[in-house]
């Protein structure tokens, strides 16, 4: 099967997987509002909005996905690689803010108590985290390798382990009905979650930035590469990555020993390093000649 096979059965089956995905979340989030509404649970709302949240973020995710698939032109040379670094960014923004608006009614459920009914609320709580591991597994194996899907994957984590959290605090409410234990979760997985949140947008505005990735020291990068034979310097250096995987590198190499029409070996042993150290997958190089050489050398 060829790469470009791959790639597509690869899509359609995220494809399906994603669908199944959205439709569980939009049916858990019916489910959880109407629970929230009737049994008087903050919490079992607060997981409706995220659940919401979980469905609308998979699509734009996937619509990145596919966009990011798209051949460059003369317009996006790149192509369309870091549409899925700005869905990240949406994802975890959207969840950002719905985090904020579920700790304050938090805090007003703490200083303004209602009556829970349990029972109802450990029901619905336990089917949403029945539907939210089926979810979480649908997309698990793409959350490993990029940081769009990752955002969609950690919405559906998250959900599921506050799902857990409402089960427990349900559990403890039916024995105890002491209610301020349902605001007191919805605190809790608001935070969790916004934590979260923000180290996927802090992740996606570094390489919206062209920060270095953070496994890469310059320092070390520039010692490694002056160890190649005939290599005297290096500087200028540029290092960013254009979405989570694809890295690249481009700088002046200063050569000493060698002619600028003679350094195919010291280029193919610097991406050679780059490759193997530093994960760097496209390299960019313009050759100098050192101070030693005569301007017959440069011939």
């Amino acid at each position: 099967m060829t790469d470009a096979n791959h790639d597509h059965d690869h899509v359609a089956t995220s494809g399906a997987r994603i669908l199944a995905t959205v439709l569980l979340n939009f049916a858990i989030t019916i489910a959880e509002l109407a629970g929230g509404a009737l049994s008087g649970s903050l919490s079992l709302i607060s997981d409706a909005f995220h659940n919401f949240s979980d469905g609308i973020a998979i699509i734009v995710s996937y619509s990145a996905l596919r966009l990011s698939r798209r051949n460059p032109n003369h317009q996006f040379t790149f192509g369309y690689k870091r549409a899925q670094v700005l869905a990240a960014v949406i994802n975890a923004g959207v969840l950002l803010a719905i985090c904020v608006y579920l700790v304050r009614e938090s805090v007003v459920k703490l200083i303004h108590p209602q009556v829970i009914d349990g029972g109802l609320m450990l029901a619905v709580a336990t089917i949403g985290l029945l539907a939210n591991i089926v979810g979480t597994l649908l997309l698990r194996s793409g959350a490993k390798s990029n940081l769009n899907i990752r955002s969609a994957y950690l919405h559906l984590l998250s959900d599921a382990i506050s799902s857990v959290a409402v089960i427990l605090g349900a559990i403890v409410i039916k024995l105890t009905g002491q209610s301020w234990v349902d605001a007191v979760l919805s605190l809790g997985i608001a935070v969790y979650v916004g934590w979260e949140s923000w180290k996927i947008i802090r992740l996606s505005v570094d390489i919206l930035m062209l920060k270095v990735p953070t496994t890469v020291v310059i320092s070390d990068l520039e010692a490694a590469l002056t160890t190649v034979p005939g290599v005297a310097d290096v500087h200028h250096i540029h290092l960013w990555q254009v979405d989570d995987r694809d890295v690249h590198f481009e700088a002046h190499v200063v050569t000493t020993g060698v002619t600028v029409n003679a350094t195919a070996p010291q280029a193919k042993e610097i991406a050679r390093i780059l490759r193997d150290r530093f994960a760097v997958n496209h390299v960019t190089l313009q050759f100098e000649a050192g101070p030693c050489l005569t301007g017959k050398d440069l011939l």
